[in-house]
């Protein structure tokens, strides 16, 4: 604004932002026309003191003028440690106006999972997963914004947004397009890096436009601004000398237009060199000694407020800075009166217990910088002891803790250590990791410095496997972890190997340890343990004597317990992926169930033994062709992880088995629909990882299946499905889906090329199941002109492998192989055979095919007609087509 604008404080900082004010009613409008219309997100960029949380604060009033529903919150310099705090701030005071039983009602499923981040109720017993909290978080606000709609949600100073809410953001801020909200968040240019900075960028990604970025005001507006606050006689050259001194800083100049006022300085040229004083007077140093004027109780109390940053109540204050209930009330009093704290604005406040905070941000950092380092340490010590006595928790004095200098204090140590299990119950990683790694500083007493380091190396396996590996392998060398925990370090530190792809160590670490014990279950675990690892490996050659041992240990096991279960679910997937008789490997996976059912400690969400054996032994079902077992299990799969809140790598991982067992089936439609969920989640995980090697080998498979071939290379391209393939085993073989891709986008020698390294890999690994990895039916098919003989050999063996295996689809997959190779009434009578077997096979897919195929060599319009119905349930399309051409040329003109 110019000449023309606000004439008190409270607006003042709003001069020359016409544009901005427009852009914010504007949005404030288009919100308000439809609860249909697509939300909206504006970022507003400046440095400190431009007037931030003034246009806020205006869009706070345009959207209340408008009827709009308002929440707030502001991210504080001292409270980035606090998790979910600046989402607390927001949600609270809207959830607190509710009921219980409407709290339950409004979140659903989501209340377990997202309501002990907000504080609502208490955390469960499992540690729970960031990602479903994150997801719980979204589900959570966009239910409540349909209730208040239309609902703006205002975020000032995100810089100092703690992590788990700038998460929750970025992923809200994602999905504004089916939801009406308003969203304005405010921050400082820099200021942070690191993980925050790259959340801030994701979120300001979101809002598609640029952020708005406030400047200085300009010398005719603080002139404007100077006349409005002392009066139309301030002269000019005075008014030139406030915007010197402010440098046209918006904050600046109104605290130093305050003081020029208090002061009763007259606003001409002759006073203009007093300026510089005055200004000095309200910021920085001379902040500190305005508060010092106050005296040693107000000061005390200033610091105490600083130390707390949040929920500044008088009682809580007074009893840091230890100060009588009346000597804190007569300095809250003081402190208003000279413009450091204020009254808070209820509608901001967390908790019943805050009724006051800082007049700005910039006042609280000065004032908590001004506290001597060595009182602001021992403040900090006694701030935690004062919120824990209050009844906060462990969790909530946990910031004060991380201040606190390091001197054998073991009680302290048992504080961070209760902060960091509080932490992870909610969902909050990173801030166990930095509890515990303070306790580390202490340090912890001999006794239990290896259990801190096992403690923070669960905290860190999903977020920093390679910083889990330093803690765990740290810990095992040190004396205190004994037994069954012990045992259990190994584990977590062999799946910390395997998620840093060091799957060798991984086999080496357990193998070691295995040979430590002695005979037991113990033992058992471990050798179980090295198995799964190597059971999982990709690489080229398998340990020599390896299956051999496998199968002499898992005779001896008659499932009674769960390492002897683990070892039958090992053997029967060993045998599965080196093609032993299919009902063989079903007795030896029958056997590791109890009742039919998955035995308590190895379910989907148990981590004794994690997730890698149910998933064997689900895929040792699927491919034995036993998938009513396998449907049921991968089904489990997903409605535990979706039940208990684990909707990160594990929710991707049951998606993509899902989609496996659609794909088994022949329901096309349905297991592409699966498999672009995983990727969708799979994608919030992280590229590389074996999950997603799972979800895109497995949709490109199923959309080559339904004929849809450019679109399966649009997938492979956008997703990296290309070698280096990786360290873990991928069902199916990615080898041979790729090598199946090339040849249907038509670069034969490529595709011939990928499929003979298959084969080398396979050779080497001694994977001989046909419909695991069915690289030679494929490579048959392609050299039947170029190379027959060679062609006849691999179908050939592909037939004996399959015989060897035993199930319909195998040996009807291999006749298809066969038919295809020859001519005349030879090739009739195998597509026949074929079809006998796969009709009897559960693989519906491949039983259209050879349908299809059948009809083609007998010119059969039954058999075509009946693979074209067939194609169609499956949702093959190209297979369809297929089917619709060659009827078409056996009828005839007509």
């Amino acid at each position: 604004m110019t000449e023309v604008g606000p004439t008190t404080a409270a607006s003042a900082a709003l001069w020359e932002r016409d544009a901005e004010v427009d852009s914010v009613l504007a949005a404030v409008r288009a919100l308000r026309a439809d609860s249909a219309s697509s939300g909206s997100l504006l970022v507003v960029r400046g440095e400190a003191g431009f007037g931030k949380t003034a246009l806020l604060a205006e869009t706070r009033r345009i959207a209340e003028r408008l009827g709009c529903t308002v929440w707030s919150a502001r991210g504080g310099e001292t409270l980035r440690s606090v998790p979910f705090n600046v989402v607390r701030q927001l949600l609270q005071p809207a959830l607190v106006s509710l009921m219980p039983q409407e709290i339950r009602e409004y979140l659903g499923d989501w209340y377990d999972i997202a309501g002990p981040a907000l504080g609502l109720t208490e955390p469960g017993e499992r540690q729970a997963d960031p990602q479903n909290v994150t997801d719980g978080l979204v589900a959570a606000v966009r239910r409540l914004a349909r209730r208040d709609w239309p609902l703006v949600l205002l975020i000032d100073d995100a810089h100092w947004a703690d992590q788990e809410t700038l998460r929750w953001l970025a992923a809200f801020t994602k999905r504004l397009d089916d939801l009406s909200v308003l969203v304005v968040m405010a921050r400082r240019p820099g200021e942070v890096s690191g993980e925050s900075a790259r959340l801030l960028d994701v979120i300001a990604a979101s809002a598609g436009a640029p952020a708005t970025t406030l400047s200085a005001l300009t010398p005719q507006a603080t002139a404007g601004l100077t006349r409005a606050t002392l009066g139309d006689h301030a002269d000019a050259p005075f008014c030139r000398e406030v915007w010197a001194v402010t440098d046209g800083n918006p904050y600046e100049t109104v605290e130093l237009l305050a003081k020029v006022r208090d002061s009763g300085l007259q606003p001409s040229e002759g006073a203009a060199g007093e300026l510089r004083a005055l200004n000095r007077a309200a910021r920085g140093g001379g902040l500190v000694a305005r508060l010092e004027e106050l005296g040693i109780d107000a000061t005390r109390f200033a610091w105490a407020a600083a130390i707390l940053g949040t929920d500044i109540s008088v009682d809580l204050v007074a009893k840091l800075a230890t100060l009588d209930r009346a000597e804190a009330g007569h300095c809250a009093e003081l402190l208003r009166s000279a413009r450091i704290l204020t009254t808070s604005d209820p509608a901001n406040t967390q908790s019943d217990d805050g009724d006051l905070e800082f007049v700005h941000p910039l006042i609280a950092t000065a004032v908590y910088d001004s506290i001597p380092p060595a009182l602001c340490t021992a403040m900090h010590g006694i701030a935690a002891q004062v919120v824990t006595d209050s009844g906060r928790g462990a969790a909530a004095a946990a910031r004060h803790l991380l201040q606190v200098h390091p001197d054998d204090d073991e009680e302290l140590v048992e504080q961070l250590r209760e902060a960091a299990r509080d932490h992870l119950a909610v969902g909050a990683p990173d801030a166990a990791r930095r509890c515990l790694e303070r306790a580390l500083l202490e340090p912890p007493s001999p006794e239990v410095h290896a259990r801190v380091l096992y403690e923070l190396g669960c905290a860190t396996l999903l977020t920093a496997p390679a910083r889990t590996i330093d803690h765990l392998q740290t810990a095992l060398a040190m004396p205190g972890l004994d037994g069954a925990e012990r045992v259990d370090a190994v584990f977590r530190l062999s799946q910390a190997l395997l998620h840093n792809d060091q799957l060798e160590e991984a086999v080496r670490t357990v193998e070691t340890e295995a040979a430590r014990q002695v005979p037991g279950p113990a033992r058992m675990r471990l050798q179980a343990v090295q198995y799964m690892w190597e059971g999982i490996h990709a690489g080229e050659t398998a340990s020599p004597g390896r299956s051999q041992r496998l199968a002499e240990l898992a005779r001896t096991c008659a499932g009674r317990d769960n390492s002897e279960r683990a070892l039958l679910i090992l053997r029967g997937f060993d045998a599965m992926t080196h093609g032993e008789n299919a009902e063989e490997i079903v007795e030896l996976s029958d056997r590791a169930l109890v009742n039919g059912l998955l035995a308590p400690g190895l379910g989907w969400t148990d981590t004794e033994w994690g997730v890698e054996l149910p998933m064997m032994l689900a895929s040792s079902y699927a491919y034995t062709d036993r998938l009513d077992r396998a449907e049921s299990l991968f089904t489990q799969a997903l409605r535990a992880y979706e039940s208990s809140g684990w909707s990160g790598g594990h929710l991707a991982l049951a998606h993509a088995y899902v989609g496996l067992g659609h794909r088994r089936r022949g329901r096309l439609r349905e297991a592409e629909a699966s498999l672009r969920e995983s990727l969708r989640i799979a994608e919030r995980v992280g590229r590389g990882l074996p999950l997603y090697w799972s979800a895109t080998c497995n949709l490109v498979d199923t959309l080559l299946a339904r004929g849809h071939v450019d679109e399966a290379w649009s997938i492979a391209e956008q997703y990296g499905f290309a070698p280096p393939y990786p360290s873990t085993i991928v069902l199916p073989d990615p080898r041979s889906v790729r090598g199946r891709l090339l040849l249907a986008v038509g670069r034969t020698k490529d595709g011939v090329n990928e499929l003979e390294a298959a084969e080398k890999a396979a050779a080497a690994r001694g994977h001989y199941n046909p419909v695991l990895v069915p690289w030679a039916v494929d490579l048959a098919r392609a050299l039947a002109v170029e190379d027959p003989s060679r062609a006849a050999r691999l179908a050939t063996d592909a037939r004996r492998h399959a015989e060897r295996f035993g199930t319909d689809t195998a040996i009807g997959e291999a006749l298809r192989c066969a038919a295809a190779l020859e001519t005349g009434q030879r090739a009739v009578r195998l597509a026949g055979q074929a079809v006998a077997y796969l009709e009897a096979s559960p693989c519906q897919y491949e039983h259209a095919a050879s349908r299809v195929e059948y009809g083609i060599l007998s010119r059969s319009v039954t058999e075509l007609n009946r693979g074209l119905a067939l194609a169609r349930s499956c949702g093959a399309d190209g297979l369809a087509d297929r089917a619709s051409a060659a009827l078409e040329a056996v009828r005839g003109p007509r």
